[in-house]
């Protein structure tokens, strides 16, 4: 029974995310050094430049496994869960003809929005849309020395322009 229920929650433990996600880049940064070490270099220069290559190891298995837990079977339960609410709420709300049980699918209504409004939200990181300032990478998305800002030629936020259009 208790290796039924281990393989049962298998899929949520991070521990073992992070180790499949670490092996798979592993992996890939070992192709990256073959080439490197078939044009003569050392175990070691060719793990230095396959790191090069590669990029910051932390960083991108960090969001690896974050994309690899976004999604699991106990949060697309939970927005199933959430959608049904509204849907029941939706339902009472047309087929009820008494004034109370029309706000109780109201209330169906508001729960199911607003739960799977806070799924959703729970799950951005705007933080990682901005882009940082790395002179070593190989591909360069920006090209100035700037950093990149949310401000226009008047140096007002978006939220400032949408108040001021009106």
């Amino acid at each position: 029974m208790n290796a039924l229920n281990g393989r049962r929650w298998k899929p949520f433990d991070s521990e073992q995310v992070k180790g499949e996600v670490e092996e798979e880049l592993s992996f890939h940064l070992d192709l990256l050094r073959d080439p490197f070490l078939q044009q003569g270099m050392s175990p070691e220069e060719a793990n230095a430049a396959a790191l090069e290559r590669f990029g910051n190891f932390e960083k991108i298995k960090n969001q690896c496994v974050e994309i690899s837990t976004r999604n699991s079977p106990l949060l697309r339960a939970g927005k199933s869960f959430f959608i049904l609410v509204l849907l029941i709420g939706v339902l009472v709300r047309i087929f009820s003809p008494e004034y109370h049980v029309t706000r109780v699918g109201d209330v169906l209504i508001m729960v199911g929005i607003l739960g799977r409004l806070l799924l959703y939200v729970r799950t951005l990181n705007p933080s990682s849309f901005l882009s940082e300032a790395n002179d070593s990478a190989p591909l360069k998305l920006n090209d100035s020395k700037m950093p990149f800002t949310a401000y226009d030629q008047r140096r007002r936020t978006p939220v400032e322009r949408v108040i001021s259009c009106k």
